[in-house]
């Protein structure tokens, strides 16, 4: 086993386990901060892929805006401590026989599946620079246009919130 396939098996390790307790948790503050260490798990798992401009989108926009944004949330709310969900039978059994479908097709799809075995990895050049110069270049024109619907949207968001906060 060599070191990428270790740092590979704990990447996926955090995730899975901080994703379950995102899943499972009653305590929500529980299940947000949870949600940093699974977002985290993700971006070394693109990391690892040569995907380097999707992993730090990733830490950017999910771990910079969106969990940011969920932890003020549920910090500055006090009503909402811990979830109470009861479950009965009749949830469980269709819950069940989802799961034992989905990972039937799956275990499947991974034992038909001809898998590709290289004995050397080719060298891979990062891809942050053929995308800024993408960006810059070739789709200049409709990375301008999305900004500029993005800018036109936030103005309006604000616009709505104003109009209701002086009604």
């Amino acid at each position: 086993m060599s070191l990428f396939d270790i740092i590979f098996y704990f990447f996926a390790i955090v995730t899975l386990v901080s994703a379950g307790i995102v899943v499972f948790s009653r305590n929500i503050i529980y299940s947000a901060f949870s949600l940093l260490f699974t977002f985290f798990g993700v971006a070394g798992i693109y990391i690892l892929l040569n995907a380097d401009f999707i992993a730090v989108a990733q830490l950017l926009i999910y771990v910079g805006g969106i969990l940011v944004l969920l932890l003020f949330g549920v910090m500055l709310t006090n009503k909402v401590i811990s979830v109470d969900i009861k479950t009965g039978t009749v949830q469980t059994l269709p819950a069940l026989l989802l799961v034992a479908m989905t990972a039937g097709s799956l275990c499947g799809i991974f034992y038909v599946t001809d898998w590709k075995i290289v004995q050397s990895v080719p060298e891979v050049s990062t891809t942050t620079y053929s995308l800024g110069e993408m960006f810059m270049t070739t789709y200049l024109l409709p990375f301008e246009v999305a900004s500029v619907i993005l800018l036109v949207a936030l103005i309006g968001a604000v616009m709505i919130a104003r109009r209701d906060k002086q009604e």
